[in-house]
């Protein structure tokens, strides 16, 4: 309007990329309080959903209202890259089945081609989470499969033990007797199915009036 050009949603986005926005407003906070944020991060062997853009909008919310009170509140995007989803994606395209196939074809070798998809879908999750608008820092990103984050957890777990926190207890939980492994919930339902189930019912008279006996096939 009036020789200026008008900018849309993907002009400012690009224009935050372009300026480095983002990072400038770290720098300038960077004598703030921390606000420390811990992201529980994605898998890349599948696509972003509703449940991950809600999750991510008030994520991004919550830092950004931190960063405007003036608190140093840095996001480091990461990626998750241990669990069953990986390791069965992994055996439906090597063609294997269980535990048992897995040790016949090396643990070694599955291990390297489970690390090969892991990081399957960055690029498309880059693209959803840049059209967002979300803030957050995938040069400095980390992924739970690095030796230095999964040597992190062992040492918080052994600060825990040596306090006496840590106990043996008993819980029900889905087992998976191909995988021989326990399943969180949402593993747990992946191979739930409509499926149709025929049946031969066949009646037969018995000694008593009008009572019939039945046997299912």
């Amino acid at each position: 309007m009036f020789g200026k050009k008008l900018l849309n949603e993907t002009d400012v986005l690009e224009t935050w990329q372009q300026q480095k926005t983002y990072k400038k407003i770290l720098e300038s906070r960077k004598g703030g309080e921390l606000f420390g944020f811990y992201d529980g991060p994605p898998f890349a062997t599948g696509l972003p959903h509703y449940g991950h853009l809600l999750a991510g909008t008030i994520k991004d919310t919550v830092l950004r209202y931190q960063t405007m009170n003036g608190r140093y509140a840095p996001s480091r995007f990461g990626w998750d890259c241990h669990g069953v989803p990986i390791e069965f994606a992994m055996e439906k395209e090597l063609n294997l089945a269980g535990p048992s196939s897995i040790e016949e074809y090396g643990i070694d070798r599955f291990n390297e081609a489970c690390r090969g998809i892991v990081l399957k879908y960055t690029n498309e999750w880059k693209d959803t989470v840049f059209r967002m608008g979300r803030w957050v820092d995938f040069e400095g990103g980390y992924k739970t499969m690095d030796t230095t984050f999964m040597e992190s957890v062992w040492w918080v777990f052994g600060q825990l033990y040596q306090k006496g926190l840590i106990y043996e207890g008993f819980k029900v939980m889905p087992f998976s007797t191909k995988l021989g492994t326990p399943l969180s919930n949402f593993e747990a339902n992946l191979n739930y199915k409509d499926v149709q189930d025929p049946s031969v019912i066949i009646q037969f008279v018995t000694t008593e009036k009008n009572t019939f006996c039945s046997n299912r096939k």
